[in-house]
């Protein structure tokens, strides 16, 4: 299994739909975090709130909401739903996507974590990452900025040792002791005896270790995308402008898109309810003309609703909800996508031969010869001619006889012509073959006899015959007996 580890250090101001810059989240009177401009104003995390405003006298102050927070990783888990049905939510501020199975659809691991990375920004999110095989290594390197795709074991386990032994975020007391143990990186701890490390800081820290390692089993609770799609966002002051709500609406839809497309579900008709905070809520029911997945088109459809919008009251929260869903039709899929407009032939045959290989698409050319076997040769679809000609032994025929000879030859040959049974004088196919033709004489090519590969002098006898199903053969006679050499389609 390969894990993404999203980190969002920023969650607690992040996860206010608006704010002005600066602004700070404030906790039990101290700061707990701020933004860009509170933090190059001098304002740090565990600064009194009155240093923080005498530093900066017009900061916008918010109080913590761990409930808000909770709500924001879970719209996020939904929105991951896009990119793999298995995620997982390790609060406070963690998502784990297992993206080992969903390589091949996205083109790779540095594809797929492109898309994510992009995606969280898109939405106001700027998360720590890092990619690894154990769920709990790939959180701690998320949490340090790693930024790394670490699959192999050996590189895993070097990135881990040389993170600081705070990063875990174990207990103050078995930090202290660690720290008086002259214990700094965890692969030092990592190579300390692991009976005393239990007696003397506990089991957890040296069980997370294991896990982290990939010693240890460390089976993660999978997030459970809900049956019905609500989803409610509470903002942090109150809006008096629809177009202002549109940043907001986005976050909305765009957990709706991944929870659709987990559900592999399409979308109908959903509505936006506005809570205000002197009245009665407002609805806002958008209606597409066809189900879709679309969040491109859910986010146009919104903003020319909110261009066109009079808020009668200021807006306290936004709630999306989906009401009608319709489960996406299956079908077959093209062996390639359809050809975009402009699109020529070129195109399409090196997307063929990208994803079949270059062997699987060939052209063929023909050649001056009456034998089947060396009528054609097969070439590079793209490149053109081939310098170094092959005989086409399973290939289609182009026959050198001229247009009448071309209809009664098969455009399908065996690789090598198979013997038929004869019973009674007559060849037997599936059943006894029906001779539709006069014969067509086909003989001599001394002049490549005994070369190696090549077809040689022959003496045959061509027959179109069906047999008892209807199947349509080219057959021929010589002196060994009846062969079957080609099919018509």
């Amino acid at each position: 299994m390969l894990w993404l580890a999203l980190n969002f250090p920023w969650l607690p101001i992040e996860a206010l739909p608006l704010h002005q810059m600066p602004s700070v989240v404030v906790a039990r009177g101290r700061v707990l975090i701020g933004d860009a401009e509170a933090i190059a104003a001098g304002i740090r995390p565990g600064q009194k709130l009155s240093t923080a405003l005498g530093l900066l006298p017009g900061l916008s102050v918010f109080e913590r909401h761990e409930a808000r927070e909770g709500l924001a990783l879970e719209n996020l888990a939904c929105w991951a739903g896009r990119f793999t049905p298995t995620v997982s939510l390790a609060p406070p501020n963690e998502l784990l996507l297992e993206i080992g199975g969903c390589l091949r659809l996205f083109g790779g691991i540095e594809s797929i974590v492109a898309a994510v990375i992009a995606g969280c920004v898109e939405q106001g999110y700027a998360p720590g990452w890092s990619v690894a095989s154990t769920p709990l290594g790939a959180r701690w390197l998320a949490r340090s900025g790693a930024g790394a795709i670490l699959g192999e074991s050996t590189c895993l386990r070097a990135a881990l040792s040389a993170l600081p032994c705070h990063i875990p975020g174990w207990p103050t007391e078995a930090l202290a002791r660690l720290e008086s143990f002259g214990l700094h990186r965890l692969g030092d701890l990592w190579a300390m005896p692991g009976a005393g490390l239990r007696r003397r800081i506990g089991n957890r820290p040296v069980d997370d270790l294991a896990r982290a390692w990939g010693d240890l089993p460390d089976p993660q609770q999978a997030f459970v995308f809900p049956e019905r799609f609500a989803c409610e966002l509470e903002l942090p002051s109150r809006v008096e402008h629809a177009e202002a709500l549109l940043f907001s609406g986005q976050r909305l839809f765009s957990a709706l898109a991944g929870w659709l497309h987990v559900r592999q579900c399409l979308v109908r008709r959903c509505t936006l309810r506005l809570k205000h905070d002197d009245g009665e809520p407002s609805e806002l029911t958008l209606n597409f003309a066809e189900p879709t997945t679309d969040e491109g088109r859910f986010l146009r459809l919104l903003r020319e609703r909110f261009g066109r919008l009079h808020l009668a009251s200021p807006v306290e929260a936004i709630c999306l909800q989906a009401d009608e869903v319709v489960d996406k039709p299956g079908g077959s899929v093209h062996l390639f996508d359809l050809a975009a407009d402009g699109e020529g032939t070129l195109a399409c045959l090196e997307r063929l031969r990208a994803r079949l290989g270059a062997r699987a698409v060939l052209a063929l050319a023909a050649v001056a010869d009456h034998r089947p076997e060396c009528a054609s040769y097969e070439r590079d679809a793209i490149a053109g001619a081939d310098p170094h000609p092959r005989p086409a032994m399973s290939a289609g025929v182009v026959s050198s006889q001229g247009e009448q000879g071309r209809q009664h030859r098969p455009l399908w040959l065996l690789p090598t012509p198979q013997a038929l049974a004869e019973r009674d004088g007559s060849p037997h196919w599936h059943g006894p073959l029906k001779l539709l033709s006069k014969p067509e004489r086909l003989e001599s090519g001394w002049w490549d006899e005994g070369e190696q590969g090549a077809a040689g002098d022959l003496r045959r006898d061509y027959f179109v015959a069906r047999n008892p199903q209807g199947q349509w053969a080219w057959i021929f006679l010589n002196a060994e007996g009846w062969f079957l050499h080609g099919l018509f389609a």
